[in-house]
């Protein structure tokens, strides 16, 4: 990768003494108060570019972080977005005119948009460290002094961007990724006595993968799946399958350890891929490269996906930001579709004490900055109404699919979120609710350019109405031509009026898009009750 080279120790010390200066400006960063500074928002997903390709539209990704732009509304702040392509002015004209109490054109004027005018496939901050012209240009726009970046993930691209450009970097240090890894989740979560599924650690063959896995088959003779993950796949399309099922005669007490291991190895090319089109043969020479681990797939009748997200201070203190139950997909409910603000009232709460004890341990790493932790909650009516068993299985150490809606609804309403309830108030006192997706995608949207979509939304009155602090947030818009696909955050105070303008949306979109009216929405997956606890 760019940037790994024999100076790399000398590069990392430089970093680290860059990141220092955080902890006399993180009041003013986590806060956004009235300090006067300039961020440079680089929101480059800097993942396995193969893993990434396999998500439509990843490169509009990018437009993910522009909830940033709303920093904008403290009137000394200055900011620079870059991105791989230019974005469209009517979408920067959407963000900026969000921002309550504050003049489009002042915005306008602290806001620099740069473009790489690179549509490959590396990542953004490759393509920027690859044009000296235009770090030049980043770097004479910017305060040094009164300075941070911001990205999408920190990986050695990253740390080598921010030391080029001087600045500090307001995420984790590219040597504790491995935290954010499926095997370093596991090991977080051993160490912060959390519940997680019974699993193994890294493996870098295939031969390695089905001895692991007959091994936990033993320790589990019944067994009905396997979840075998790359170990830094994205958003569950790393994912794959392994159904015991199909192989009865190998379960143990049927056959000995070998015929075990050999029935495993035959069905691999069998497995029930999380991603469209993906093979074993393309699968397997992943594992090489990425690492691959095993782990007991989580069985229930009622079951969900809940997540909680924390911070951690250049300081090192912690705090719970949000609670979601997230919508998932695909063929076994893997892929990540959007979330629901806030998490089941049963069990947002012990959400957010598992979370404090990750981010402690993270913490303890060294990790500061944002942070999700996703679980699997199977419900257990035997021991009572609202008793869950919640198993960790993953840790974010980037920005994920529920950060840019939280921030969205924070930034736009005011409000705070209690963590002694684990509900979000506006500074109204309202509570507020919202539903969020990065994947409203349907062919027939296909076409649709953003100044369709905002005609759309003016003739429908589909925006965000700043005085009732309700309505839709739209992203992704720049998706939405080639791939029909959106994202949208839509606020309510309450869950059925914020799934109702969901509704809305769609059936507005299919309306115009097809002449056809749709009473009923599909969700992308089955909806989950809303408990008024």
């Amino acid at each position: 990768m760019h940037g790994l080279n024999s100076s790399s120790s000398t590069q990392a010390e430089r970093f680290r003494r860059l990141q220092s200066q955080l902890r006399d400006r993180s009041s003013g960063i986590d806060l956004f108060d009235q300090d006067d500074r300039d961020i440079l928002v680089v929101p480059s997903v800097t993942v396995d570019q193969r893993e990434l390709a396999k998500i439509p539209g990843f490169l509009h990704y990018e437009e993910r972080l522009l909830f940033s732009l709303i920093r904008l509304r403290n009137p000394r702040t200055r900011l620079i977005y870059v991105t791989a392509v230019p974005l469209s002015p009517i979408v920067i004209d959407y963000y900026l005119q969000l921002l309550p109490g504050i003049p489009f054109s002042h915005a306008r004027e602290r806001l620099m948009l740069l473009s790489t005018y690179d549509a490959s496939l590396k990542p953004l901050s490759q393509k920027i460290l690859e044009r000296p012209r235009l770090m030049a240009r980043i770097r004479q726009a910017l305060r040094p002094h009164k300075s941070y970046m911001v990205c999408y993930n920190s990986t050695q691209l990253e740390r080598e961007l921010s030391v080029k450009l001087g600045l500090p970097l307001l995420a984790p240090d590219p040597d504790l990724l491995h935290w954010g890894t499926k095997s370093g989740s596991r090991e977080i979560f051993k160490l912060s006595d959390v519940p997680h599924p019974d699993g193994c650690e890294t493996l870098w063959t295939v031969d390695e993968l089905v001895e692991a896995a007959a091994v936990l088959w033993e320790r589990h003779p019944h067994l009905k799946r396997m979840v075998i993950k790359l170990n830094e796949g994205f958003s569950g399309e790393g994912n794959a399958i392994l159904d015991l099922r199909k192989i009865p005669d190998a379960a143990p007490g049927k056959a000995s350890h070998e015929q075990r291991v050999a029935a495993i190895h035959k069905d691999l090319e069998h497995l029930g891929f999380q991603a469209n089109n993906e093979t074993w043969t393309e699968f397997s020479s992943r594992i090489p490269e990425l690492g691959v681990i095993v782990e007991v797939f989580i069985e229930g009748e009622n079951k969900r996906s809940p997540s909680v997200q924390g911070y951690i201070t250049p300081n090192g203190d912690v705090k719970i930001l949000s609670t979601h139950d997230q919508i998932l997909g695909g063929p076994d409910g893997q892929i990540y579709l959007g979330c629901r603000f806030p998490a089941d009232a049963a069990y947002r709460l012990p959400l957010q004490q598992m979370g404090i004890k990750v981010g402690e341990a993270l913490a303890e790493k060294g990790a500061i900055e944002r942070y999700g932790v996703d679980f699997v909650a199977v419900h257990q009516p035997e021991k009572g109404e609202d008793v869950w068993d919640l198993q960790a299985i993953e840790i974010n150490l980037r920005k994920g699919g529920t950060t840019h809606p939280f921030m969205s609804l924070r930034y736009l309403t005011n409000g705070h979120y209690d963590a002694s309830t684990g509900l979000f108030h506006s500074q109204q006192g309202r509570q507020k609710y919202y539903i969020a997706t990065d994947n409203l995608q349907r062919d027939h949207y296909r076409g649709l350019m953003p100044n369709d979509l905002m005609d759309i939304i003016t003739h429908y009155r589909l925006h965000f109405d700043s005085s009732t602090r309700t309505g839709n947030v739209f992203h992704l818009m720049g998706a939405l031509s080639e791939f029909g696909k959106l994202g949208l955050t839509c606020i309510g105070d309450s869950p059925p009026e914020a799934e109702a303008f969901y509704n809305q949306v769609m059936q507005v979109l299919d309306h115009e898009t097809t002449g056809i009216d749709n009473d009923q929405f599909s969700y992308p997956c089955e909806p989950i009750s809303w408990f008024s606890k």
